[in-house]
């Protein structure tokens, strides 16, 4: 196992779920109920499902598309989706 792609994982993906809307969704139901575990392993097993997929589709569009294409890709991405919700924001 390549322990600094672990690490380097666990910190960027800890990073950039620190305050998104899943934490912020687990933090509501987690406020709402005296079931704080169910809460978790729900949050946990969304998480790790969602991660899945990702490393799978992941594996398997890299053996069509280079690594860079893809991070050029999810980077237009990233950018179009931010822009479509800063012109689009329903008139919030």
């Amino acid at each position: 196992m390549d322990f600094k792609v672990l690490w380097t994982t666990f910190a960027m993906i800890f990073l950039a779920e620190l305050g998104d809307k899943t934490q912020l969704a687990t933090f509501a139901f987690a406020a709402e109920t005296q079931s704080r575990w169910a809460v978790f392993l729900g949050s946990a097993g969304a998480l790790v499902v969602t991660s899945l997929l990702a490393v799978i589709f992941g594996g398997a569009i890299s053996r069509m598309v280079p690594p860079a294409v893809i991070r050029m890709g999810a980077g237009g991405l990233f950018i179009v989706l931010g822009l479509w919700m800063l012109l689009f924001s329903g008139g919030k």
